[in-house]
Order: C-alpha cells, then structure tokens, then sequence
C-alpha cells in the first residue's frame, strides 16, 4: 500500500542524504540535512524527477538551473532530489551538457525513504513522481504539486506560487508578483 502524499500544514520530513553539489575533482559530494537547512531560516523549494539518463527529467533540471537565481532572490534554497544514487548522479552531470554546472544540490535518496515519507514513491518502479514542494522557513509545507511520470512541470508556477506564499495575504486566480492582492 503506498503512502498517502504529504500536504499543506504537514511537516517536511526530517532527513540526512547524500547529495552531489559539484563536478570538481574531490569535492562532488556532500551531505545535506534539514535541520541545518531549516536553521538558515529560509523558504525551501525540493523538486523531485523519476531517474536519471531519461528525457523529460533533464529539460526540467536545466529550467530550474536557469532559474536558480530568481530562487535566491526570494530567500529559497533550491534541491533537486530523486531516488538515483550519488555516483549515478554525478555520472549524469558528468555526460550532459545541460546538467553540468548547476547550482544546487541534486540529493540522492538512495535509500527511497524520504520519497516514501513524503507519499511519492510509484508503486509499480519504485521512483518518485515529478513533486515539487514548497516548504515555509519552519519546515511546513506550504504548496505541493504533484505530475505524471511523463509530464513535466513549469518552473515559472513553482515561482509564482512561492511569491504569492511569501506575500502572507490573498492572491487571486492568476496573481504574479507585482499584482495587488485581496483585502480580507
């Protein structure tokens, strides 16, 4: 029976991973865990794709390298996240152009655990749906998404989402940043 998927108001599980933060020789790994995260006091953004070396998955991690910046801009850290290992990882960066000089983390759950607490496990292959969660700087999720295996998702909502979050009043169908927002 798979789990149900965390949602708004739930907590961001705790964890400790492996992740790969460059291609340099000698420093490609690091771990990352979010008690340290959460102590920066900032939004946190963790987009997941099903494996590595496929098709969809890299247009997306391209688009949110490109992006990457807009994130900072808004006090959120940026990780990208799937159940591949490290080593798998930093062969995937190693061999295609577009995944080469990113600038985030990509976290290797090797161990499925996190995709499993946060209810994105696939039943059938054992990799995790195209998620992204969006986390408030005290570790409760705020927005979840949630695509196919074979949909990838915008970039450009993820961020409108977010600004909307962080502004703490009521955004309207549609609203970007710069928009008026209700009055209660």
């Amino acid at each position: 029976m798979q789990n149900r998927i965390l949602s708004i108001g739930n907590m961001f599980p705790d964890f400790n991973k492996k992740a790969v933060v460059s291609t340099e020789k000698g420093k490609e790994f690091a771990d990352i865990n979010s008690i340290e995260l959460r102590a920066k006091g900032e939004w946190m953004v963790m987009f997941w794709w099903p494996k590595d070396f496929t098709f969809v998955c890299p247009t997306e991690i391209a688009e949110f390298n490109k992006r990457y910046m807009d994130f900072r801009d808004r006090d959120t850290l940026l990780l990208g996240a799937s159940t591949d290992t490290e080593f798998v990882h930093l062969a995937w960066r190693n061999n295609h152009n577009d995944l080469k000089e990113l600038r985030f983390p990509m976290i290797a759950d090797t161990s499925k655990s996190l995709a499993d607490d946060l209810g994105i496990l696939s039943a059938e292959e054992k990799v995790a749906y195209r998620a992204t969660f969006i986390v408030d700087p005290e570790g409760v999720i705020r927005w979840v998404s949630v695509n196919d295996l074979n949909v990838g998702r915008n970039v450009d909502e993820v961020l409108r989402v977010l600004d909307a979050l962080q502004t703490d009043e009521l955004c309207p169908c549609n609203w970007v940043k710069g928009e008026e927002t209700n009055q209660a």
